[in-house]
């Protein structure tokens, strides 16, 4: 009779500690997925602020140069375009995180938080450059004004 309950206490603690591995996996999956929903979503907003202080630096940069028809005009019309695609592009991103995210694979989850990684790493050299860009534009204004004279 004892072998039988020693059998079963064994046999019943296995299945304890069976189900507990369960439960901590279950709980670890669940967890991860949480972090990649919300590094998701930051992500996406930290792009979307991104995309819209290189749209108001270009903005402003369009704005002074229109000022001074010395300076080379750029294109403003493709930077325009270059940014609006930039930001139909995040949009499609969240309609997908709110649409598909919920129910797409660990992989997917990943693939997109490191697609918008990337992303945000290549847009920062050009944020970068265009605040580089705009002091030398302000700069250049500056002394253009100073050579003009103040009744210019």
């Amino acid at each position: 009779m004892n072998a039988y309950l020693t059998l079963g206490s064994v046999a019943l603690f296995l299945a304890l500690v069976a189900a507990v591995a369960v439960a901590l996996w279950y709980r670890r999956r669940n967890d991860r997925r949480t972090h990649s929903l919300h590094q998701l979503l930051e992500l996406a907003d930290c792009l979307e602020g991104d995309l819209k202080t290189c749209r108001a630096g270009l903005q402003q940069a369009h704005a002074v140069m229109s000022l001074n028809p010395d300076l080379p005009a750029a294109s403003e019309q493709e930077a325009r375009h270059a940014i609006e695609a930039g930001l139909r592009s995040l949009l499609q991103q969240r309609i997908w995180i709110r649409d598909q995210a919920p129910r797409a694979s660990q992989d997917q989850l990943d693939r997109a938080v490191s697609n918008m990684i990337e992303t945000r790493s290549r847009l920062g050299p050009l944020l970068k450059a265009l605040d580089q860009a705009q002091h030398a534009l302000d700069d250049a204004m500056r002394e253009h004004i100073i050579q003009r004279g103040p009744e210019a």
